[in-house]
């Protein structure tokens, strides 16, 4: 179990850390991918302590920001990393993948080539403890913690094409917990979150309207610095194509520039 009173640490230079050490991790990290779910009860791994990161908060934010990025309880609560994660503020894109469906390693095909640390990126998120916290530097605990939202990300990806995960996605967005369109004549039209690239890295999310069937940047800044490849290129589309009573009309008006009430001549 994760705990909840974790102090936070330097998410940026976490990425940082991260983004130099990506290839070299991959091929020197002690973890290797593992061949069946039924591994994962090997206790010989490691325990990342709890000094996990509480948000991507930004330098100048305060500390009442800070601690309002935090999941609602009481110090020392206990709760699943997946919950926790999931609660921070800037995360509310994303919904919880079930457990059950991480364990299964079919759905995790091709990932561990991805992800560095990822054996011990995925008991982090699976909650499984070990005994060995001590054998990984304070840079590598870092990458771990980092490699762990990496996984998760690139598994909800996944996880939210499937019947279960479109159920979750559709809750949020009947709750519009992925924002209205911007646009005047959509009229708050609830939109949906997609990439515009499903390779992790190349891109941060955007918010789709299915009326105007155009993209827009979240209007949180917290929002906007999550990868897109965490949701890909596919999820509104599919999410429409299987509750196609919520596609909506197109929009039937469009903006028309004027000056002193006559239409500008387009050449």
């Amino acid at each position: 179990m994760y705990k909840q009173g974790a102090a936070g640490l330097d998410r940026k230079r976490i990425s940082d850390v991260l983004d130099k050490h990506l290839d070299k991790a991959v091929a020197a990290s002690p973890s290797t991918s593992r061949g069946s779910a039924g591994a994962r009860g090997d206790h010989n791994r490691l325990v990342v302590p709890s000094s996990l990161p509480k948000g991507r908060c930004s330098e100048g934010e305060s500390e009442s920001d800070s601690e309002a990025s935090d999941v609602s309880g009481s110090d020392g609560e206990d709760t699943s990393w997946i919950l926790w994660y999931c609660n921070l503020r800037g995360n509310e894109f994303f919904c919880e993948v079930d457990e059950d469906y991480i364990q299964d390693d079919f759905n995790l095909c091709g990932l561990s080539s991805q992800v560095p640390y990822y054996d011990y990126a995925l008991d982090l998120i699976l909650d499984i403890e070990s005994s060995h916290g001590d054998i990984f530097t304070e840079e590598q605990n870092e990458l771990v913690e980092s490699a762990a939202e990496m996984l998760y990300g690139l598994i909800h990806a996944r996880y939210i094409l499937t019947s279960k995960g479109l159920a979750a996605m559709l809750e949020k967005y009947k709750n519009y917990d992925f924002g209205r369109c911007p646009r005047v004549y959509c009229c708050g039209q609830p939109c949906l979150p997609v990439g515009q690239s499903d390779i992790h890295r190349s891109s941060t999310v955007k918010i789709f309207c299915p009326k105007c069937e155009d993209i827009y940047y979240p209007r949180s800044k917290y929002q906007g610095n999550i990868d897109g490849a965490y949701f890909g290129t596919t999820f509104p589309h599919m999410f429409l194509m299987t509750y196609d009573h919520l596609k909506p009309q197109k929009p039937s008006q469009r903006y028309i520039p004027r000056v002193f009430g006559f239409k500008l001549h387009k050449p």
